[in-house]
């Protein structure tokens, strides 16, 4: 049983018990954490695309996680003219357990 889900501008296939790391969600560690934006669902047998959501299915874990990402550097550079940019940026993150994906009747 899978789920695609929409979430900081991403999509995410989860399954229970994964863990998936996510754009930033405030919360604090432990909090649950409900996905609204359910876009396909399969249970083995059957497979639902949503038009563009699933209202029937819901996809709840709760936070693992808060912290960044490794750095990565931003470099700009023009020939000729000794111009050299150097910037760092370490984008933030929140790690969910996925707790269950449930369809609702």
């Amino acid at each position: 049983m899978y789920a695609v889900v929409s979430s900081g501008g991403k999509q995410y296939k989860v399954q229970k018990g994964e863990i998936l790391r996510v754009e930033k969600i405030s919360g604090d560690i432990g909090a649950p954490v409900a996905f609204d934006k359910v876009l396909m669902f399969s249970d083995g047998e059957n497979v639902n695309i949503g038009q563009p959501v699933l209202e029937n299915v819901s996809v709840n874990g709760h936070i693992v996680e808060q912290d960044k990402a490794k750095k990565i550097i931003v470099f700009k550079y023009k020939k000729r003219k000794r111009y050299r940019r150097t910037q760092g940026h370490r984008q933030q993150y929140t790690a969910v357990k996925i707790d269950n994906i449930a369809q609702n009747s």
